[in-house]
């Protein structure tokens, strides 16, 4: 495995001096109460400003004041026009532009394409403060307001828009975002080592033109500099020469010939490359426009492309340019993580908020991340494009202090840690046995299609965690409300007894996605089988501890690899064990996941794609997305006039009827069954028991959050 410096070994810029700020200023009547004329970097994010480390502008702005930077922050601008890019002058380094902890078009818009009536990263919820594709207008507003100025974008949406990418708002093939944006910098993935060496080198004197050598960002570049060593893959077939047969008639032929003086052939290796002067072409982003074959090659070769320790850097040409892709960075340190979480945040929403509410941070305020990172490889999900699959933990040390920090600081705080968790709530401290293998690994997952072998599943760490949180004085409750990845969890029933018997509050929720094998496949989820191995220790250890516990299962409609047939299976099974799901999801093809390759290509970036390869079938018209959700919903009366139309039209008419083995029955309410526009599909709702759930399941299930 690569190694880097550590993250805090520079030394500190001049402005260290003025000390840190009680919050890092918005206003130009903030930056004079510190005695400052000028901000060194300005970050423009469409989040409110939270000073909480789940905050990305928060985490990098005081990184940023660690290293000696003045950091100043323009959150949630007016983008009409340039003006209120100005508020704190001119930066003297850059301008750091994100979209915030989401993509601005998953914020703004369901998975049917309409727009959402709230967001959860603006004071009282209050919808529309952000723009579409908020890094693009904002880039543009920052250049209007100082052109000279270094733009260097990143966070969440700049990393997931890195390359051409298909847009499902649009629905068409869009440019890398670093082109439209006009910027000199992309950032992607966990960008703490590639900002601060930008800091560092701009206030150096260092023009930004030259910073081509960080990993983790894209630029653009006409060429392919010399000492570096190019594989085309630009394409899907790669004929060789044609060579005629020989005839068969001929007296000699020309395989037959003796010649004594012939010499033997001799096979040749090819010389190893060296990876760090090694980069692959992708078929140009005019190509993948063009053809879905190549733009599912493309999502092939470049999530091949993501482990740190062997990945080489990518170019993908867009007009007369080429977008240059480093390398993935580095995973901080256990101790680079620490200190990034120990950084004097102040925890709360900026004071020009007053008593206004923020959703988001309500919700994660007394949660305490553990660890980054996902090696889980699920399709539909953008972890692991973001933040990579290398598990990156914090020590217990430095979680115990973040606890007794909320404790002891917080005035909302009654003694309930609402997580202990990160992408995923069991993944702490898990790693490859093997550095050696872990390096040269290229496996997308490593749970899928069994847990490898190579990949330490002890839960011993997380449980003596766990343990020692509780024990801390003024900790009443500790709940994990993290995703669990349950096929590891079987591995250890410690764990599950440990988390069933202290930190479960009534509800768990897990995510087995489906139950069916094609969609399951597509997805790289387990098999039902292992959700039913979990079941039955969460229940066994849930009646040792005499509590009356239950599993929130979620589901995903219209997966790419989903039939009608598959939905009804999972329907069935939902009846059955007696789910009545509240609120489900259909399938949002998020920019660069592979299953939204799936979606756009119909071809399956899992495998190596040809022009013959498997064809994945895929949900697109907005009738069969509705369909597949209505399935999921199959107790709402709004949904029985399309249910049963759907299983007259699948041969299952005898699912229809009043009896306990129908589906649905053959009566309607009154005033009900109008499917349209503002049909309750989505609705939030508590989660509550089922009169049947003594052993099994919620009626309702709750918001998912992902």
């Amino acid at each position: 495995m690569h190694t880097a410096p550590d993250l805090f070994s520079h030394r500190p810029y001049w402005a260290k001096r003025f000390g840190v700020a009680p919050q890092l200023p918005m206003s130009r009547s903030e930056m004079d109460a510190l005695g400052w004329d000028a901000c060194d970097v300005v970050l423009v994010t469409g989040d409110a400003y939270v000073d909480h480390p789940s905050f990305g502008m928060a985490l990098i702005g005081r990184l940023l004041e660690t290293h000696g930077f003045r950091v100043g922050i323009i959150a949630q601008p007016d983008w009409t026009s340039a003006e209120d890019f100005k508020r704190l002058g001119e930066p003297k380094l850059f301008f750091g532009v994100t979209g915030g902890n989401m993509d601005s078009m998953v914020n703004r818009y369901t998975s049917d394409r309409r727009i959402r009536s709230n967001d959860a990263y603006t004071p009282d919820g209050e919808g529309g403060k952000r723009p579409d594709r908020s890094v693009l207008v904002y880039s543009q507003r920052c250049r209007e307001a100082y052109k000279h100025v270094p733009l260097v974008i990143g966070g969440i949406e700049a990393s997931l828009r890195r390359i051409g990418h298909y847009d499902y708002w649009s629905d068409t093939v869009r440019r890398s975002v670093l082109v439209d944006a006009k910027a000199d910098l992309l950032v992607y993935g966990n960008g703490e080592r590639a900002v601060v060496e930008i800091a560092h080198r701009l206030a150096k004197g260092e023009p930004i033109g030259n910073l081509t050598d960080l990993r983790g960002t894209a630029f653009l570049r006409k060429g392919v500099p010399d000492g570096w060593t190019e594989i085309d893959s630009s394409d899907v077939d790669h004929p060789g020469v044609v060579v005629p047969h020989p005839n068969p008639y001929d007296e000699a032929p020309p395989a037959c010939a003796q010649d004594e003086t012939a010499t033997p052939i001799r096979f040749n290796r090819k010389p190893k490359l060296d990876p760090a002067a090694t980069v692959i072409r992708l078929p140009a982003y005019e190509q993948v426009k063009a053809d879905p074959v190549l733009y599912a090659h493309a999502s092939r070769v470049l999530h091949l492309e993501t482990n740190p320790g062997n990945a080489r850097a990518l170019i993908q040409r867009h007009g007369d340019r080429d977008v240059w892709l480093n390398p993935p960075p580095i995973p901080l340190t256990t101790a680079e993580m620490d200190k990034v979480y120990g950084l004097p945040y102040s925890r709360v929403p900026h004071s020009a908020y007053g008593k206004a509410k923020l959703p988001a941070f309500e919700m994660i305020q007394h949660s305490v991340t553990i660890m980054r990172g996902c090696f889980g490889g699920c399709t539909f999900c953008s972890i692991t494009e973001h933040e990579g699959r290398i598990i990156q933990s914090r020590s217990e040390d430095s979680i115990i202090r973040e606890i007794e920090a909320i404790r002891d600081t917080s005035p909302a705080f009654t003694g309930h840690i609402s997580d202990l968790g990160g992408p995923t709530a069991n993944m702490y401290r898990l790693a490859c046995k093997s550095r050696e293998v872990e390096a040269a690994c290229r496996k997308p997952s490593c749970v899928y299609p069994d847990v490898c072998h190579n990949l330490g599943t002890d839960h011993g760490p997380l449980i003596k965690l766990y343990r020692r949180a509780r024990s801390l004085a003024g900790v009443k409750k500790i709940t994990i409300g993290s995703g669990l990845r349950y096929d590891l969890a079987v591995k250890s029933p410690e764990y599950i007894k440990e988390l069933v018997t202290h930190h479960v509050g009534g509800y768990l929720k897990i995510a087995p996605e489906h139950t069916e094998a094609g969609p399951l496949s597509k997805m790289m989820k387990p098999g039902i089988g292992t959700y039913d191995r979990f079941k039955a220790l969460f229940d066994k250890y849930s009646k040792e501890a005499g509590k009356e516990q239950y599993l929130i299962p979620y589901f995903i409609a219209a997966h790419p690899g989903t039939t009608d047939q598959d939905m009804l299976n999972l329907a069935l099974w939902l009846k059955r064990n007696g789910f009545r799901p509240d609120q489900v999801q259909a399938f949002l093809p998020s920019p660069m996941a592979v299953a939204t390759a799936m979606y756009h290509s119909g071809k399956d970036p899992l495998h190596k794609v040809g022009r013959g390869s498997e064809s994945v079938f895929t949900a697109k018209k907005l009738s069969q997305r509705r369909l597949h959700k209505a399935f999921l919903r199959y107790h709402d009366a709004e949904n029985w006039p399309m249910l049963r139309e759907a299983l007259k039209r699948m041969g299952r008419a005898d699912l229809i009827g009043n009896g306990k083995h129908h589906l649905v029955p053959s009566w309607q309410p009154a005033g009900t069954g109008q499917q349209g526009e503002g049909a309750r599909t989505e609705r939030s709702l508590k989660p509550r028991p089922s009169k049947t759930a003594r052993t099994s399941a919620p009626k309702s299930i709750g918001k998912r959050r992902r």
